[in-house]
């Protein structure tokens, strides 16, 4: 049998969890590209909720703002914990 040929489910926590992961990607590229430390601008945010730690560069202060950022705390703190 092809292996190719199996359908996949997906449930929408997992697509949430992914579209999230790849949308911190984008912005951190973003960031980076800029000359910025993602890792402090990200925080920043997060922790102060003012967007202007995150540059307009590429649209990246928009593609963060579409996610509330006690979900992506929950997503950081979640992929943390289950890694050990």
């Amino acid at each position: 049998m092809d292996h190719n040929s199996k359908t996949m489910l997906f449930t929408n926590e997992e697509i949430k969890r992914e579209s999230m992961k790849q949308l911190l990607f984008a912005v951190s590229d973003a960031l980076n590209e800029r000359g910025y430390n993602s890792i402090n601008q990200i925080s920043g945010y997060l922790i102060s909720g003012d967007p202007a730690y995150i540059s307009s560069y590429k649209d990246a202060r928009n593609l963060i703002q579409q996610v509330e950022s006690y979900e992506i705390i929950e997503e950081l703190v979640r992929f943390y914990l289950e890694s050990k």
